[in-house]
């Protein structure tokens, strides 16, 4: 996949570094959570997952037609396909520890590698495909 071209907004280098924090945070609590889903007594990654989720929520519309916008929307779905897959294997536990567990490393793994290469991205300051 090629990474999607700059977009033509400039945002002032002060909005721009506050984003980037914001995506420096977001992407290190995502890792956490990645992590986190596969250890025993790990349910606060959730709270955290909620935490980067809002946090993307609420400042998304200042990157606006900037490279950023394409790491907000990335974290977005990140969340939004991750959670619907963990929800959806959930049950798998009640079953068996075991499916539960692959399914959800599984997922993790997924999850961690979105992290990794959205994080990897930003630092380059590079937009990420649509």
């Amino acid at each position: 996949m090629n990474d999607q071209p700059l977009q033509t907004v400039v945002l002032d280098p002060a909005t721009e570094a506050s984003l980037r924090s914001v995506g420096h945070i977001s992407y290190a609590l995502h890792a956490i959570v990645a992590v986190g889903a596969v250890l025993p007594m790990a349910q606060i990654s959730v709270l955290l997952l909620l935490v980067a989720f809002v946090l993307d929520l609420v400042k998304r519309d200042a990157a606006v037609g900037s490279w950023q916008q394409s790491h907000f929307r990335w974290r977005i779905r990140s969340v939004v396909i991750a959670a619907i897959a963990y929800a959806l294997t959930a049950p798998l536990w009640l079953l068996l520890i075991a499916p539960g567990w692959i399914a959800w490393g599984v997922i993790s793994l997924w999850f961690l590698y979105r992290v990794l290469r959205g994080w990897l991205a930003l630092n380059d300051r590079r937009a990420m495909p649509a």
